[in-house]
């Protein structure tokens, strides 16, 4: 542990505050026992999954260039509000090859950047294959920042997954710890609140984590600053309003996930989707807020997913969806809606982490110094291309230029995994994922 997070949590102990409220305090910066480096500011990564690739008619702006200001589709419309703070990169491929079939690789080698390993999982007509064979990004800055004193957090990382379904394959990981090491998203918000906040198990009721330190909250409140007691108000609130949805979610009838294509009979249920989104994203929010974690990965379904979108009024499998022509306005209309209530929970999530406050003295907000990245397995579903990888990113955890779209004509995903890392402060790492791909080094995108 580091000499600042121990002198902070042996602070507040000093203070008589129980470890039960550590979680909920210990990101206060008026309660740090050592002060922060001078401009020093909390770097973070948030990277968000969506399958079956996306819709380039809707998703491509029809103007590129560092000169021109980004025009978002009508698919995109609820990122509007956050449009100068987005970057969308085009002529990113991922050129990884080997075994495996494009879902697979468009998958487990999309944060990885390297190939899988041989194996015997079979997939669409293509030869089998493993797990993917190295590192994930996600979990690459993960290892740098908990090397490091002032960076060092509760948890490295975090994993949340909706309607991600409970299986282990190379179309449903896109985080390795290494090579072989496939990390499985935590879709369960009631488990993730116990994760981070403690308690609740093995109890029949959910007992209010709140109710527990009420003291601790009270005794605490005259040595705190006045952002620092708005910023407190804020999480306690919003603690309370996730103990009410995961209570209340606990009365209805179970998710039962969506299914692989290959098990054709069983009926795809998941219409409480849209709730496990929202406490999943509130649920990641706090957990950055109270600096539990500076890296977290949101994971919506999986690849070659059939989750039928009944609360869009769909009721045909995303994946087979994905695999109509492109003259099927039916489907494409479908597409379109998917896709635009993806980037509906993109914008929720930008939201919380902009009216969220930053802590310490150098004020703002969360967005400003989190960098979303918004990625796909595939260009497009019908073709299964790993060519055009619709990345789009918001925030400004990594100070790249926003309010533009860019060609990058036709690069490497490794290069953008390194240009990633080195803003986030691991300017060591000279290559990333298959070394051959990331000639050129990083991209300038500041």
């Amino acid at each position: 542990m580091s000499h600042s997070k121990r002198n902070r949590r042996q602070f507040l102990r000093e203070l008589g505050v129980s470890a039960a409220a550590l979680p909920l305090l210990s990101g206060l910066s008026s309660l740090q026992a050592d002060e922060p480096a001078a401009g020093a500011r909390r770097q973070r990564l948030i990277i968000m999954f969506s399958p079956n690739g996306t819709l380039p008619d809707e998703f491509w702006p029809d103007q590129f260039g560092d000169d021109t200001p980004l025009q978002l589709k009508s698919m995109l419309s609820p990122l509007e509000p956050f449009r100068e703070q987005t970057l969308i990169l085009k002529g990113v491929n991922n050129k990884i090859r080997g075994d495996g079939d494009n879902h697979m690789r468009g998958m487990s080698c999309l944060l990885t950047a390297t190939e899988l390993s041989p194996g015997n999982i079979q997939g669409g007509s293509d030869t089998p294959a493993g797990w993917a064979s190295g590192i994930s990004i996600d979990q690459e800055i993960r290892r740098h920042l908990q090397a490091h004193d002032t960076t060092r957090t509760r948890f490295g990382s975090l994993e949340f997954g909706v309607a991600v379904p409970n299986r282990a394959d190379p179309w449903t990981r896109m985080c390795y710890a290494g090579a072989d090491k496939p990390v499985a998203p935590l879709d369960d918000p009631r488990q993730m609140f116990d994760k981070l906040y403690g308690g609740a198990k093995d109890r029949e009721v959910l007992a209010s984590v709140l109710d527990l330190i009420g003291d601790d909250l009270q005794r605490i409140q005259p040595r705190i600053s006045g952002a620092d007691r708005r910023l407190l108000d804020a999480h306690v609130q919003s603690i309370r309003q996730l103990e009410q949805d995961i209570a209340a979610a606990a009365t209805q009838s179970e998710l039962t996930h969506p299914e692989p294509e290959i098990d054709p009979n069983i009926e795809l249920v998941n219409d409480n989707t849209p709730q496990i989104s929202r406490m999943q994203i509130d649920l990641l929010v706090n957990a950055l807020a109270n600096d539990m974690t500076r890296v977290a990965t949101l994971q919506f379904m999986r690849s070659v997913g059939q989750a039928r979108m009944r609360w869009l009024e769909i009721e045909e499998g995303h994946h087979s969806l994905s695999h109509e022509p492109d003259n099927n306005e039916d489907a494409h209309d479908k597409l379109k809606r998917i896709n635009n209530w993806f980037a509906g929970e993109l914008a929720y999530l930008a939201k919380r982490l902009a009216e969220t406050p930053e802590p310490g003295p150098g004020g703002g907000n969360m967005l400003d110094n989190t960098q979303i990245v918004w990625v796909n397995e595939l260009g497009k579903g019908n073709s299964h291309t790993l060519s055009n990888i619709p990345f789009l990113l918001i925030g400004g955890g990594a100070g790249f230029r926003t309010n533009r779209a860019l060609d990058m004509g036709d690069v490497a995903h490794n290069r953008l995994w390194m240009t990633l890392a080195h803003a986030m402060g691991h300017r060591d790492l000279t290559t990333f994922g298959t070394e051959k791909f990331c000639d050129g080094g990083t991209l300038e995108l500041s």
